[in-house]
């Protein structure tokens, strides 16, 4: 189906909106890829709160003028998919987990702000762990020193306490 003028004006603003909060923007193309599958890659790419778009090219391309993600214009070739994320490491991940499981489905390339990322780049992006997993190790490695010395200033009661313990026993045991 064809867009009208205004049509294709929504879609651009659209994606530019989505752009300006983006971290991430992964290029995949689908050729060859059944609808029901496509489908399931959307349904994977909401559940992890990344836009996944199949966009014509020279829209895709106006959307990303004047944006960090405007290098990548160039690779805006054949049929694909638009994959973005304001998690730097979700959409890669999306996309590359289903690229492994459906040949047909394969990772073009990449870009993050100012930094356009070759379809290798995306996978080791996509090997990163993600948001939420790296602030509840940096919560962790907060929390560990303090543990730490709770635990360290609990010990010298309870071994004053252990102390008085082994001295009552002992006092028991020569009395008896």
């Amino acid at each position: 189906m064809s867009l009208n003028l205004q049509s294709k004006k929504e879609v651009v603003a659209e994606v530019s909106a989505r752009l300006a909060d983006a971290q991430v923007l992964v290029l995949a193309e689908y050729r060859g890829l059944p609808v029901e599958k496509i489908t399931q890659l959307r349904a994977r790419a909401r559940a992890s709160g990344v836009y996944l778009r199949v966009l014509k090219n020279t829209l895709a391309r106006r959307a990303v003028q004047g944006t960090p993600f405007e290098k990548l214009a160039d690779q805006m070739v054949g049929p694909l998919a638009y994959g973005l994320s304001v998690d730097p490491v979700a959409a890669a991940k999306v996309l590359h987990a289903y690229a492994k499981e459906n040949d047909k489905l394969v990772i073009k390339g990449g870009a993050m702000p100012g930094q356009v990322m070759s379809a290798k780049e995306v996978g080791a992006l996509a090997s990163l762990p993600g948001r939420e997993e790296l602030l509840a190790r940096l919560m962790g490695t907060m929390q560990a020193p303090v543990t730490k010395f709770v635990q360290t200033l609990n010990e010298v009661p309870g071994r004053f306490v252990r102390t008085l313990a082994a001295v009552r026993d002992q006092k028991e045991k020569q009395a008896a």
